[in-house]
């Protein structure tokens, strides 16, 4: 039981919240800030359940995407032309908004590029994806602001130095970033702005009223004006019936490399197995949940022998071939699916609204899901 809060603890922290924001991830420290600068006086709270945000938001690869040519294909399948075109638009805005709000250097912001890499027995996936580069350049270049944002690059692989790699497509606009920055920077940002972030806080329950939303709490219950749940995969634990289905993803880093050269972004088995250097020779590599898609649809942390060897395969057998590297550091996040292409931004209940379901892109797209989810809590 926690103790008893003082007089001073109640009226400064928890008292006349006009918004407060479930979820202290990348969403909902973005629309906490931008509420506070669409309404400068309104008090502003955030609620975090952990000492740091428990979803992705700090446990992803910092994968500053918008699509390979495989994804883009597979989505504009499920959803159609428009539809697909709606959420590049929506990914790009969001890391433009992102990079705009924090700057590059707090984020570690580096342009680059990223490369989807073909096994020999997916040549004819390959083939299709290389047939319609002209068409998804033309497509999204009005977006991207790119002519050629796609194009071949088999030329690379003696560079790369990969093993078992038939066809290399090149994405000159993608990049990639340090999330611990990105979320400290938030952070700080969020505090500067007047918003106030409580970790180790978790809401157990929220109860529409007449005037008000009652958030049930551990520490305390507390009365808002407005809530916006950004908790992501979590949301059912409030609402059993959204849209929203948790993937948990597996990662590894492996300790220094010599000699490793890989300058880029890479996607490998249709986006399922990504990769990426880190400062100091370091590698880092994550995906797998398609081998079992049942055991990752939760949202408990933890690691699996079937992932963790995969990875560890992979690396061995194809990224790095023939060398032996030692692993430093795993760890896993969950991540928030749907039906939808788009990420759900609306009312829930009365007073309360979502900001969730990015799809696995959380870092493309949770800045302007915030902002979205602001422009709604002061409307």
């Amino acid at each position: 039981m926690p103790a008893p809060l003082s007089y001073w603890e109640q009226q400064t922290f928890l008292q006349g919240c006009d918004v407060a924001v479930v979820g202290g991830g990348l969403v909902g420290l973005t629309a906490a800030i931008f509420t506070k600068r669409l309404r400068p006086r309104a008090r502003v709270l955030v609620l975090e359940r952990d000492v740091l945000p428990n979803g992705a938001s700090t446990k992803n690869a910092g994968f500053a995407c918008f699509g390979s040519v495989s994804e883009l294909m597979e989505q504009e399948q499920r959803g159609g032309t428009a539809a697909l075109l709606a959420v590049v638009r929506y990914r790009w805005e969001g890391l433009r908004l992102l990079r705009e709000l924090l700057g590059d250097a707090a984020i570690g912001y580096e342009p680059l590029g990223g490369f989807e890499l073909f096994r020999a027995e997916e040549a004819a996936l390959a083939e299709r994806c290389r047939a319609r580069l002209d068409y998804y350049n033309q497509l999204l270049a009005p977006v991207i602001g790119e002519p050629e944002i796609f194009r071949p690059a088999e030329h690379r692989r003696a560079e790369f130095g990969f093993a078992g790699v038939h066809s290399i497509l090149e994405n000159v606009a993608e990049g990639a970033l340090d999330t611990g920055r990105m979320m400290l920077a938030l952070l700080r940002l969020a505090w500067q702005e007047g918003v106030t972030v409580l970790h180790g806080v978790p809401a157990t329950a929220l109860e529409s009223g007449p005037a008000s939303v009652t958030l049930r709490t551990p520490l305390a219950d507390i009365e808002a004006g407005r809530v916006l749940l950004a908790t992501n995969a979590f949301s059912r634990q409030f609402f059993p019936d959204l849209d929203v289905t948790p993937g948990r993803g597996q990662v590894l880093v492996t300790a220094p490399v010599p000699g490793l050269h890989l300058p880029g972004t890479f996607h490998y088995d249709r986006g399922y197995y990504y990769f990426r250097p880190l400062p100091g020779g370091r590698l880092l590599l994550g995906g797998g949940r398609h081998l079992d898609f049942a055991a990752e649809a939760t949202t408990e942390p933890g690691l699996t022998p079937l992932v963790q060897e995969r990875l560890e395969q992979l690396l061995r057998e194809v990224i790095l071939p023939g060398r032996e590297v030692a692993i430093e550091h795993r760890w896993s996040g969950v991540m928030g699916f749907g039906q939808e292409l788009e990420p759900f931004v609306g009312e829930l209940a009365p007073g309360i609204y979502g900001a969730l379901r990015c799809n696995g892109m959380g870092v493309a797209m949770g800045s302007r899901s915030g902002q979205r989810a602001a422009e709604l809590l002061v409307g």
